[in-house]
């Protein structure tokens, strides 16, 4: 527990600060960030006191917040568990070490050995993805291959133990697995693989498609962090000169992150028909009305302004890239290929404590029309598989064949079409595919 000091001098005098004869020494929002860490108590009591605090006032459901004594829980991990209104907040609301949280939102990193995956079956594991530069990716792994055994022991027993969950070790630089896998050569191979920072990607293949006497721009997007809206302008920069007036985003991976990217791209998108228009309206509590604002669409220069869009979905598609969808189809014909996407019409707001940052769902979001609340998951106009035969970016991949066709002929396959219906009268089984070092669908207002 940090010494308790009292009194504005006394705290100024214990943080070193000092206020010049004539003017202030320093900001008054380092003095007030540095205030707050001086008067935190770090202690396990401490820290579920804070996130308890915190809650009662900003969480976007703090009416149906339960009281329990913080004191009895082992760490604030536990009480935010034990708490949080699980009837819509799906894990929405976490805590993560500022370390991580520095790393993932401003530097697009993780640490971790590259790849994710998803459960096809109750036995077996397939990669879905694979990054770039990764220890994953030096050892022979990519998309497709089957994830056989981890340190000795098969898929199935960790699948039915739930070992799954922890057999890949802890989120540290050096941590090591020996994992057996088989790629789509049906080849297995055995690798020692060692944990360290992976840089994600953003905006990656980036290509054109011609169809039906019009040029469809084509790129795979995979978070809304800091660094993506130059990567972004560079993406559309190249389709505008490529002449793309349709558009397909593969956004079958992306959890989300920061509206002000999801802003930017979807002034790309729309460009001059949909300028100073509202994307989003963000709503918070009855105590924090004063909080609502509202997100107007830009024109930046490199902006494609199509007439038609395409969004590739999965159940991994959510949050700010939900956004895109709900907040753009006012104003464009917006269509989903794929599955159901996720379903989290909520943000959340970061409070820094000690050495975590709290994530707590702080508002939901809502469109032009005021249409959001899709806990369900937006539906697929047009159902296609997350295609793990083929890479993505292939056109002969399920779900970019099947974009490609509805912008070729202005309408889904009638088998998509009727799976599609199928699947908004039952919302598909598939699993979210899982980040070896940890994810969370993620939306943040800066």
């Amino acid at each position: 527990m940090r010494r308790r000091v009292t009194g504005w001098g006394g705290v100024m005098a214990a943080l070193g600060l000092a206020a010049a004869a004539g003017g202030a020494a320093c900001n008054s929002a380092d003095v007030a960030q540095a205030v707050s860490s001086a008067l935190q108590d770090c202690s396990v009591g401490g820290e579920n006191r804070f996130v308890r605090d915190t809650l009662h006032d900003i969480y976007f459901w703090y009416q149906q917040l339960p009281d329990p004594d913080p004191a009895t829980f082992a760490s604030p991990e536990a009480y935010l568990e034990a708490v949080r209104y699980k009837t819509l907040d799906k894990t929405y609301s976490f805590i993560i070490p500022r370390t991580t949280n520095d790393q993932l939102f401003n530097e697009g990193q993780y640490v971790g050995f590259g790849f994710a995956y998803t459960l096809v079956t109750a036995t077996d594991a397939r990669l879905t993805e694979v990054y770039a530069g990764s220890p994953a990716s030096e050892a022979g792994m990519s998309r497709g291959g089957y994830i056989l055994e981890v340190n000795g022991r098969p898929m199935a027993s960790l699948i039915s133990t739930g070992d799954i969950n922890t057999i890949f070790g802890a989120s540290q630089v050096g941590v090591t697995a020996t994992i057996r896998f088989r790629n789509n050569s049906g080849d297995d191979h055995t690798a020692q693989v060692t944990k360290r920072l992976v840089t994600l990607p953003n905006v990656y293949l980036t290509q054109t498609f011609a169809s039906g006497g019009r040029v469809v721009g084509y790129f795979a997007f995979h978070d809304f962090f800091a660094l993506s809206n130059a990567q972004l302008d560079a993406a559309f920069a190249s389709l505008q000169a490529s002449g793309a007036n349709d558009l397909v985003i593969d956004l079958r991976y992306n959890g989300g992150g920061l509206i002000s990217v999801a802003q930017h791209l979807a002034g790309l998108i729309g460009g001059a028909r949909t300028a100073n228009q509202t994307l989003v309206k963000l709503v918070f509590n009855d105590k924090h009305q004063e909080k609502n604002e509202s997100y107007t669409l830009p024109n930046p220069p490199q902006s494609l302004g199509v007439e038609r869009l395409v969004v590739i979905g999965t159940s991994g598609t959510a949050s700010a890239s939900e956004l895109i969808i709900n907040g753009l189809r006012p104003f464009i014909p917006v269509t989903v290929v794929g599955s159901t996407t996720h379903g989290k019409p909520v943000g959340q707001i970061g409070y820094n404590f000690c050495d975590r940052v709290l994530y707590p769902v702080a508002f939901k979001s809502v469109n032009a029309r005021g249409e959001g609340d899709y806990y369900g998951g937006i539906p697929a106009d047009c159902a296609a598989p997350d295609d793990l035969d083929h890479q993505l970016g292939d056109g002969a991949e399920g779900s970019l064949s099947a974009a490609l066709q509805y912008l070729r002929n202005g309408a889904c396959s009638a088998q998509a079409a009727a799976d599609a219906r199928a699947q908004s009268a039952r919302r598909p089984a598939g699993t979210v595919p899982v980040r070896d070092g940890g994810s969370w669908p993620i939306m943040i207002p800066r």
